[in-house]
């Protein structure tokens, strides 16, 4: 299951230099991206936080004399958590680059220190789903796959954005970064294992951070989303989970 779980971690890596070659089967980029977003919040809404609740269950005992039982009844607060922290993330990288224009030091822009601070977050964020590539509660074939089919989706729509914030900074530095972090989180998972607990909490944040880097991609004005493809992605994907 580990070469498995490597095999996905190339693969996924790999998605991270597929944004600008985002138009399969004559199909535009924006269609492409608001179907990937539906599948995201399926896996989040069908998979991930129906998993959190039994984890609570699970869990509780084993927090017992551990600094972090106050978690064992809050798993939700860490998926708050994880949408709250990409929120600032990107609302930084936004005021960053409006400041940037209203200056025109357009040769500065974007904002070198803001980008490496949402590259390197971007970084661990994708070391997390590295790692849960080979710990997951279901350590079954079919949970590998499902989970890196939506990570793959949602890939596709945080490169976007990242795009959009960073332009040729993203695509000659910060996507070979995250990249890399994806294949580093995967063999440090083959190398080391830690509590079941802890794997939900990293669960929740990626949950929090899956749900707002899709709703920030899909909800502004200025993003040619199509709602359709949107819930074509979240109908098929959560008809395969509830298959599976």
């Amino acid at each position: 299951m580990v070469i498995a779980a490597g095999i996905c971690a190339l693969i996924l890596a790999a998605v991270h230099f597929l944004v600008d070659r985002l138009k399969f089967s004559n199909i535009p980029r924006d269609k492409w991206l608001s179907a990937a977003g539906g599948v995201s919040v399926a896996y989040v809404f069908v998979h991930i936080l129906p998993e959190l609740g039994e984890w609570q269950e699970t869990f509780a005992e084993s927090f017992s004399s551990d600094l972090l039982s106050f978690l064992k009844h809050h798993l939700y607060l860490i998926a708050l958590l994880g949408l709250v922290f990409f929120y600032g993330l990107e609302r930084t990288a936004i005021i960053s680059r409006q400041s940037e224009r209203e200056t025109e030091e357009k040769e500065f822009s974007p904002n070198i220190k803001i980008f490496w601070i949402h590259i390197f977050s971007f970084a661990v964020y994708n070391f997390l789903i590295g790692y849960l590539l080979v710990h997951r509660e279901d350590n079954t074939l079919n949970s590998l796959i499902i989970f890196a089919i939506a990570m793959a989706f949602h890939f596709l729509v945080n490169d976007f954005g990242l795009v959009d914030h960073y332009e040729k900074n993203y695509q000659k530095k910060g996507r070979w970064l995250i990249a890399i972090a994806i294949i580093l989180g995967w063999a440090v998972g083959a190398l080391t294992e830690i509590g079941e607990h802890y794997i939900g909490i990293m669960f929740a944040f990626i949950a929090g951070g899956v749900i707002m880097n899709v709703l920030k991609e899909e909800l502004p004005e200025n993003r040619q989303s199509k709602f359709l493809y949107l819930i074509l992605g979240v109908i098929v994907y959560s008809g395969l989970l509830l298959i599976i």
